[in-house]
């Protein structure tokens, strides 16, 4: 198999992966802390991207739409130990801090290559071929210090860590137009912005006279047909950034709309 992921703990797992690149679309329900071991991984958020080699340490906060994908690298697979920092163990570790917390906007922490980030998740290594359960209490043991080496690198992520807080009821319309490019779930968009699946429908029609799905639909042709007409790309290149599953189904839609392949306007920019 080209994907390979195997959980020692339910929240700590190894992926290997050795195709040419695997793409997932998430805003996850716990924080994902990352040991990139080799490989690259490309983070698309709507407003910035980050891009992560061997050896560097990052944390995904919860709730936080992206585009990640994992590409092996100069012969190497994509391999990456991670953690999962729930809010229940956060909860919990919380209880006995007295941490000073300050409002924050949660974002992408990178922790390139620091040395204590990089010692407890390869520590966890070995852990791997244990043929056993991993014991619940060295699990928390590891998880326990991981949260404590991310607090003395940066005290400032108190303010997202200890934040268990739902979203709240946002501009509808303002995020939609900020974040359609991503190929979430309708109800995952609800809960992001606040709301229960029928809700969002109903307040998406209001704002927009449509229903989601034409609306996500169209919104993420008009940006292929801009980076193909005006920055030159590739039908390849672009199709799994701008919210389609596969180039054939990007490639139908794109004709059926426009009455031409994407590749026709590629070809046409190259004459020109």
């Amino acid at each position: 198999m080209d994907y390979q992921v195997n959980y020692i703990h339910p929240d700590i797992k190894l992926s290997n992966y050795s195709g040419k690149l695997f793409k997932t679309e998430a805003a996850f329900n716990d924080h994902l802390l990352v040991w990139l071991i080799s490989g690259e991984t490309k983070i698309i958020q709507a407003d910035q991207t980050f891009v992560f080699g061997p050896g560097s340490t990052f944390l995904i906060p919860r709730n936080q739409l992206a585009a990640i994908i994992n590409i092996p690298k100069d012969g190497l697979p994509h391999k990456a130990a991670a953690m999962h920092l729930s809010a229940d163990r956060l909860r919990e570790f919380y209880d006995h801090q007295n941490a000073k917390l300050k409002t924050a906007v949660p974002k992408i922490f990178s922790f390139h290559k620091h040395p204590l980030l990089e010692s407890c998740l390869a520590s966890l290594i070995p852990y791997f071929d244990m043929q056993d359960n991993f014991p619940e209490n060295i699990a928390s043991l590891k998880i326990t210090e991981a949260i404590s080496i991310l607090r003395n690198i940066d005290p400032a992520i108190d303010a997202v860590l200890a934040s268990f807080e739902e979203p709240d009821k946002i501009d509808l319309t303002a995020f939609m137009e900020k974040n359609f490019m991503f190929n979430m779930p309708l109800e995952k968009f609800g809960y992001l912005t606040g709301r229960s699946l029928t809700t969002f429908k109903r307040d998406f029609h209001k704002a927009f006279n449509t229903t989601p799905q034409r609306w996500l639909t169209q919104k993420r042709l008009e940006l292929a047909h801009y980076q193909l007409a005006e920055n030159n790309k590739n039908p390849v290149d672009i199709f799994y950034e701008i919210g389609f599953e596969n180039l054939s189904h990007f490639s139908f839609a794109f004709k059926k709309q426009f009455g031409y392949p994407p590749t026709q306007l590629k070809k046409s920019n190259t004459n020109c």
